[in-house]
């Protein structure tokens, strides 16, 4: 009993002080110094040694201008408790009061303290970080790799270089702190892409690769070639990247894999020119048979999402000709889905589809080549408005893979199945959960769809124009564009001026944009523009027009004031990163 007595008792004063420290920090952050004042002394007399408590008693004399007080506590705790980092405190105390000269008199005590000891580097520099005092904290960082050569501080060095805006330096700690310590590479990476994206310097971009490109001529060293491959990257330049993965190859052959990978971004980024690129190369320099099928699988499936009806017969013939060569296996399931796929949504005969599919289920397949397979089994039965059996394959997904990508694109698909049958409420219920998904691109498009439902059930509750545009959606799912389109056009008629006319109008802009008729898209896209300012799909509007102009009509001067409304009135869309960087490029900004 006296020991549960004594585990209470500890338990309740844990909490009494949990609730003080809240107290005292909310009085602080609201400004009320005094009040935080109180509360912290309370704290420090019950725990002297916090040096949290300790700090915020100095921090509330000092915006309460009481220096004297704060110089006593802080000599009082340097004299008990010999903590270099304190004669930080005492110069800062000064600093306050504007007497520079002892202010720098303790700062210098403070760095002569880690000329004895290198180790008190760690206390005195995060004092001076934490105080702004960016010089100071460089300073104490030199001083104990001089008085230690041993220890390293490139990181914290480098990250200093750029709070006081000296990027060379900065850049240069950083490169030469990956090159050193190459575990510590990702970490790097991720701060310079930072850097990258931000607009505080524009000079950085090219200051960085400018760094890459003579160390990587300095030192005929890979490692360079691919920091540079990686910079390209980021920038989106696809085609620079394989120029760096090339130089490397040549040296190390059996970095293909990093090849392919570079040409399935370049794919997702829509720079097919440069994926074409790299995948010939792929086909051209291995025999390795994995990597040559991944190779054929992305270009044929370019080929296939800008086929023409009159390019059919040469694809089934490609299809065809290279599971000969390859074989039916696991290792070509890529291409066994492709062709069931093409089977289906292009020369509308799902039969033969659903054939190599169930074939295709009968070989030795690990779980996510069988769930695959399944999904696509269900894409086809919703093909053919089989909504029933497309939802049992799609739920075995979903259950099989949960809390796995592929799991959540089974229940997104599950939703949509739901849409086209314009079981909406049904629909919303599953999309509500799918906004919070793992994946940003399922989220986006359980968010997207779930906008779609509620806000064209709140003007018309009955869902009328929502019915005939789940009805379009799904023709377009079919691949039926043109049935679609006629659909959708239905629906700008019969519903002009309700909420589901800026979405249609979308809707029937990238139609357009499929056939290649760019300029009835940019009509369609206008419209929302012109005439829906206020509506959710206005920064799409803007963004695929300036697409349209800057990469299929070369009209820079067009697309840029697009690509600028995008940057200034839409800070929170998607397509804002990527505005940016090609209005940057438009304008013939060095750094890109």
């Amino acid at each position: 009993m006296k020991k549960l007595f004594s585990i209470a008792l500890l338990f309740l004063s844990l909490v009494a002080v949990a609730q003080n420290e809240q107290l005292a920090n909310n009085y602080f952050d609201r400004g009320e110094f005094e009040k935080a004042l109180v509360s912290y002394e309370e704290l420090l007399k019950a725990q002297a040694g916090n040096s949290n408590y300790f700090q915020k008693v100095i921090e509330c004399y000092q915006q309460l201008q009481q220096f004297e007080k704060a110089q006593k506590a802080i000599e009082d705790r340097l004299d008990k408790y010999k903590q270099s980092n304190l004669l930080v405190e005492l110069g800062f105390n000064y600093q306050l009061q504007k007497n520079q000269d002892k202010a720098i008199k303790y700062y210098d005590q403070a760095i002569g303290k880690i000329k004895k000891n290198a180790n008190e580097v760690y206390g005195i520099a995060y004092v001076f970080e934490k105080k702004s005092l960016f010089d100071y904290a460089l300073s104490a960082y030199k001083t104990a790799i001089e008085t230690d050569p041993k220890l390293n501080f490139n990181f914290q060095m480098a990250m200093l270089y750029g709070q006081l805006g000296n990027t060379d330096l900065m850049i240069e700690a950083y490169l030469f702190e990956a090159y050193q310590n190459p575990q510590n590479l990702p970490i790097i990476q991720n701060q310079l892409s930072r850097f990258m994206t931000e607009d505080a310097d524009a000079n950085f971009n090219e200051l960085l690769k400018k760094a890459l490109l003579v160390k990587a001529q300095k030192t005929q060293d890979i490692f360079w070639n691919d920091f540079l491959s990686w910079y390209f990257v980021q920038l989106k330049e696809y085609g620079k990247a394989f120029i760096q993965q090339k130089a490397i190859y040549k040296r190390n052959p059996e970095s293909f894999g990093n090849i392919v990978n570079l040409a399935q971004m370049a794919i997702e980024d829509n720079d097919e020119d440069s994926a074409k690129e790299i995948l010939t190369f792929v086909i051209e320099n291995t025999k390795d048979l994995e990597l040559l099928i991944q190779a054929h699988s992305y270009l044929i499936e370019m080929k296939i999402d800008h086929a023409l009806e009159k390019d059919y017969p040469a694809i089934t013939e490609e299809l065809d000709k290279l599971i000969k060569e390859f074989g039916t296996s696991p290792y070509t399931l890529s291409l066994l889905k492709l062709q069931a796929s093409f089977n289906a949504f292009h020369l509308n005969n799902p039969e033969k589809a659903k054939l190599i599919l169930k074939n295709t289920l009968e070989m030795p397949l690990n779980r996510y080549q069988l769930a695959e397979v399944k999904m696509d089994l269900a894409d086809i039965l919703l093909y053919e408005e089989k909504f029933n059996q497309a939802l049992i394959y799609y739920s075995q997904v979903d259950e099989e893979m949960s809390g796995d990508v592929i799991g959540q694109e089974a229940s997104l698909r599950t939703a949509k199945t739901s849409y086209y049958k314009t079981d909406f409420q049904w629909a919303s219920h599953q999309l509500k959960v799918l906004k919070s998904a793992s994946s940003q691109l399922i989220a986006n498009d359980a968010l997207d769809l779930f906008l779609l439902i509620s806000d064209n059930t709140v003007e018309d509750s009955t869902q009328v124009a929502l019915k005939k545009f789940a009805r379009a959606d799904f023709l377009l799912y079919q691949n039926k564009k043109e049935e679609s389109l006629e659909q959708f056009q239905t629906i700008l008629k019969e519903h002009k001026g309700e909420e589901i006319e800026a979405v249609t109008l979308l809707r029937i802009g990238k139609i357009y944009e499929k056939k290649g008729d760019f300029n009835k898209a940019l009509e369609n896209y206008n419209n929302i523009i012109t005439n829906h300012k206020e509506s959710i799909y206005i920064d799409e509007a803007l963004y695929f027009s300036a697409e349209i102009y800057n990469t299929h009509l070369k009209d820079s001067e067009k697309a840029k004031p697009l690509y600028e409304e995008m940057i200034f009135k839409h800070e929170d869309s998607i397509y804002y990163v990527d505005s940016r960087n090609k209005y940057r490029k438009l304008r013939g900004d060095t750094n890109l």
